[in-house]
């Protein structure tokens, strides 16, 4: 078994060598076809003066590639700045336009005076001072400084918001156009022979992982969990192996959500599987959900094994395998294959925090009866499915059975979960953050909608779109990604479901205080072992609860139920039981004047 062990971990650190070292291994050379093929006309004619020398000559790495290409796409937006900017001259002649003559009441009338003709310049700037000026039509001034002042507002703004956007390259097409440039351009044996990669990267970590798990059921005697020296663990208690892991996994999701077009090699390596799914190439978001499925799908195996005592464990184990597997990978890929709306069916506002975005509205109104549907299905989750679900199962029915976020945690994260900081400080911190999440999310959306309805974005002074930049930055990338998942071995497994995810917010908010679910504990049975609270994934001091045997009803429980499978006294019960008796406080065996209190009472 132990020859078998350290078979396994030896072909894991090969695969997962080679997995890296495959990020590294490629040539890429632009060609002019490539630009006509990925690039609008405009664009290309916007950007191709800038690319000099860039065109067909061959680079080493990705990295000079995206230099290159960041300063082409620099140089060209320099030069819309320098012919389509409204300048202080521009705005002059507005001015001087309507004379000495105040005050005045501003007309559009003017502009078309100060910018006659169809000059291109001049018809780009009218425009904008039609589009962002619309506020000042009928405005009455009374000198030409006043005026000049509202006229610098509307040039700033057309300069931030419209004029990149019509005549350049915005960060958002940069972005989509340095991935895609990347990606047509790549060359190399990863490109060449995916397949081959595909069985030495991904295939040789299975392999090994599997191998090492798979003789744990003999080597770890019989079933249940022990503490076996998790503190002093270089991998499972803040130690260099955990610093490691935790380092490469904040600098994959920084990769994924805002540089993939550094992961080209990486995202051609899943091509086969991508057409096998939905007949095209794979993107960066079909990598990173093969991974996540790949990785529930093995370290479930893990759980499984560690938890084979446990009916329960093993039931919800399962769920989280199947739902991640079926429902938030394999059917939203092949509903692609069909020219239908990619869908989550699991996933619920806000956690899917783009569920009302304009766009994606949009196409699921426009896909007709399935995408009407779909969208129907998304808003009864929210308003029916949560309330009712949670009444009678708590929040457990998601975040332990349902979610991916949930899912990944339970299985990449067990190992982990120990490290959750169980002090009233966390606790207080905990409780601010995950509800502000929730009303940052509940604004935004708020916001979101009233853009659909009405076609302004601006509200008070703000501009939705980039309150959902924000959001989707900050939050939706930011803390779920890069914080969520690499701090699991710096800060436990649960460190987004605990102080950021919103759906979460909204479910505790309801188990709190309208649910059947609790943990109810027998303080006479407490040993005091420590147990439950060691591995209590929320930061929930379990043990304060079980020694006064006193029902846990917080809110961020998420019913995971390791608490009840690590004790070794059966202290604690999940159950789903009458209102009334959630928030029952039993009496304290052996409290005199608890019991005298009663008897006086009576």
């Amino acid at each position: 078994m132990k020859y078998l062990q350290t078979s396994g971990l030896l072909i894991f650190v090969t695969g997962f060598g080679i997995f890296l070292g495959s990020f590294f291994l490629g040539r890429f050379q632009l060609t002019g076809e490539h630009i006509s093929t990925t690039l609008s006309a405009n664009e290309a004619n916007a950007l191709s003066p800038y690319l000099g020398d860039l065109l067909d000559r061959r680079q080493k790495s990705n990295f000079e590639l995206i230099a290159d290409l960041d300063l082409a796409f620099k140089t060209a937006n320099q030069q819309v700045l320098g012919e389509y900017k409204i300048t202080t001259e521009d705005l002059e002649i507005v001015v001087e336009t309507f004379g000495n003559e105040f005050p005045i009441s501003f007309s559009q009338d003017v502009v078309n005076r100060a910018f006659p003709g169809e000059d291109k310049s001049h018809s780009s700037k009218r425009q904008a001072l039609y589009d962002y000026g619309g506020w000042l039509e009928g405005r009455e001034y009374h000198d030409s400084q006043a005026l000049m002042t509202d006229l610098r507002v509307v040039a700033q703004s057309y300069a931030e918001y419209g004029l990149i956007n019509q005549h350049g390259f915005d960060q958002y097409r940069i972005k989509d156009l340095k991935y895609e440039l990347a990606r047509i351009a790549s060359q190399g044996p990863v490109v060449n022979y995916p397949v081959w990669f595909l069985i030495l990267t991904y295939g040789l970590c299975i392999l090994g992982a599997l191998l090492y798990l798979l003789p744990t059921i003999k080597t770890k005697g019989p079933p249940g969990i022990k503490n076996d020296n998790i503190h002093f663990s270089a991998m499972k208690n803040r130690g260099w192996l955990g610093i490691i892991t935790g380092s490469f996994l904040i600098l994959f999701y920084i990769f994924l959500y805002f540089y993939p077009e550094y992961m080209t090699n990486w995202i051609s390596m899943v091509d086969p599987v991508s057409y096998i799914i939905k007949g095209s190439p794979a993107g960066r978001f079909f990598l990173y959900g093969f991974i996540y499925t790949l990785t529930i799908l093995v370290m479930g195996v893990r759980m499984l094994i560690n938890y084979r005592h446990s009916n329960y464990q093993i039931a919800r184990t399962i769920s989280v395998m199947f739902f991640q597997t079926t429902f938030a990978f394999l059917i939203p890929e092949i509903l692609l294959r069909l020219n239908k709306p990619y869908f989550d069916f699991k996933n619920i506002w806000p956690l899917d925090y783009d569920f009302f975005f304009e766009n994606e509205l949009s196409t699921l109104i426009s896909s007709g009866s399935l995408g009407i549907f779909m969208l129907g299905w998304g808003i009864a989750l929210i308003i029916i499915a949560v309330p009712v679900m949670v009444y009678f199962f708590g929040k457990r029915w998601y975040c332990s059975w349902v979610c991916g976020c949930g899912g990944l945690a339970e299985t990449l994260g067990d190992p982990y979960r120990q490290l959750s900081n169980k002090s009233l400080k966390a606790w207080k911190v905990e409780r601010w953050m995950v509800h502000g999440v929730l009303v940052f999310a509940v604004l935004m959306t708020a916001g979101v909608l009233y853009t659909y309805w009405t076609g302004s974005s601006q509200i008070l002074g703000l501009n939705t779109y980039t309150v959902r930049a924000t959001y989707g930055a900050w939050i939706g990338a930011g803390f779920a990604g890069v914080v969520g998942t690499g701090f699991y071995p710096l800060m436990g497994n649960r460190v987004w479901c605990r102080f950021g995810c919103p759906l979460a917010a909204y479910l505790g908010l309801i188990q709190r205080f309208k649910s059947r679910f609790r943990i109810t504990t027998n303080g006479g049975q407490c040993i005091s072992c420590g147990n439950c609270s060691t591995y209590c994934e929320m930061g929930i001091d379990v043990r304060w609860y079980a020694q006064r045997g006193q029902n846990i009803v917080r809110s961020s429980c998420v019913g995971c139920g390791v608490c009840s499978a690590v004790c070794p006294r059966g202290v604690l019960n999940l159950e789903n039981a009458a209102e009334k008796t959630r928030f029952n406080k039993p009496e304290l065996i052996g409290n005199d004047s608890f019991k005298t209190n009663k008897i006086e009472e009576k």
